[in-house]
């Protein structure tokens, strides 16, 4: 079995946080959360890491950390953007948005071999989940069904006191096997509890802050890159002609959707972390007071990459 390879999604610039928010420090040596993710995935074993990109910010983003973790670890990037489509598909005039997390993972079809897990450029997830996924990835081949995994966090344990989040909410069977997901795109703290809302505000669901949410560290086999191909076509048709400006293609949609069809079962490794994240400007103290504690800890090092 091949290694399990890093891949990270990096390429969305922060239009809520309003500014290149992958790429902000978090503590006084410079890193970035990126440092403390790959960090601990290297520490789990990983030895390779793809890095989704856009063309446009390549340069700072290699100044920023690829050229520093390439000293590290095998480094390599992809780029998604907005353009790459498949043959008979143009973007609508005007469109600007991204078309996803399974777009982008779409990008690394060429340059991943054998498993892989994925991450958010701007989430820190926590040391126990790169063993859990690692462990997972290398232990587990597809039989049957294709075999994944993905780790979920608690609910309540992912929200920013300052804005919405999007969040796969996810449900699972007695086994700890997911049995569905579905894609909440504005989740906040509402009144005494937690709700989403799917009409901007207008009306409001309540939604247990014990639920499972996904943050889409997943585990994947090879096998994901062709579903992703095909279901990006499906998706297109039906997408660029309903909501031409906003539709996404959404990974853990896609997973949904094979668990549905009963072509993959995906365990949930449960973690009782704390998420942290940057999704708005005033996120950034949480995170750096965070890591600032983890340190203390003894969690990381004082200076990361040169312990």
């Amino acid at each position: 079995m091949q290694k399990p390879v890093l891949v990270i999604m990096a390429a969305g610039m922060g239009s809520r946080y309003g500014g290149l928010k992958q790429i902000d420090p978090v503590d006084a040596d410079g890193h970035i959360i990126m440092d403390f993710s790959i960090y601990d995935a290297k520490r789990a074993g990983f030895e390779k890491v793809v890095f989704i990109i856009k063309k446009a910010i390549e340069k700072e983003f290699k100044e920023s950390i690829g050229n520093r973790i390439a000293q590290y670890m095998d480094v390599e990037y992809v780029y998604q953007e907005l353009g790459t489509l498949p043959e008979g598909f143009t973007v609508p005039e005007g469109r600007e948005k991204p078309f996803g997390t399974g777009h982008a993972i779409l990008s690394c079809k060429e340059v991943i071999k054998g498993p892989f897990a994925v991450i958010n450029a701007d989430d820190y997830y926590g040391v126990h989940a790169f063993r859990e996924i690692y462990n997972y990835l290398t232990e587990n081949e597809d039989d049957a069904k294709y075999c994944y995994a993905m780790v979920g966090y608690i609910l309540s344990n992912t929200l920013t006191e300052n804005g919405y989040v999007s969040r796969g909410i996810c449900e699972t069977d007695s086994e700890g096997f997911l049995t569905g997901i579905t894609e909440r795109t504005h989740i906040e703290r509402h009144g005494d509890g937690v709700a989403f809302t799917e009409d901007d505000g207008r009306t409001w669901t309540e939604i247990s802050e014990e639920s499972i949410a996904s943050m889409n560290l997943f585990g994947f086999t090879e096998s994901m890159l062709k579903e992703l191909e095909a279901g990006f076509l499906k998706f297109l048709e039906k997408g660029l002609q309903e909501n031409p400006m906003k539709c996404e293609y959404f990974l853990p949609s896609v997973v949904g959707e094979l668990i549905a069809a009963d072509k993959a079962t995906v365990k949930v490794l449960k973690s009782t972390d704390r998420w942290y994240g940057i999704t708005y400007k005033k996120d950034k103290a949480a995170v750096v007071d965070a890591i600032w504690n983890l340190k203390n800890e003894g969690v990381y090092p004082e200076h990361l990459w040169k312990s």
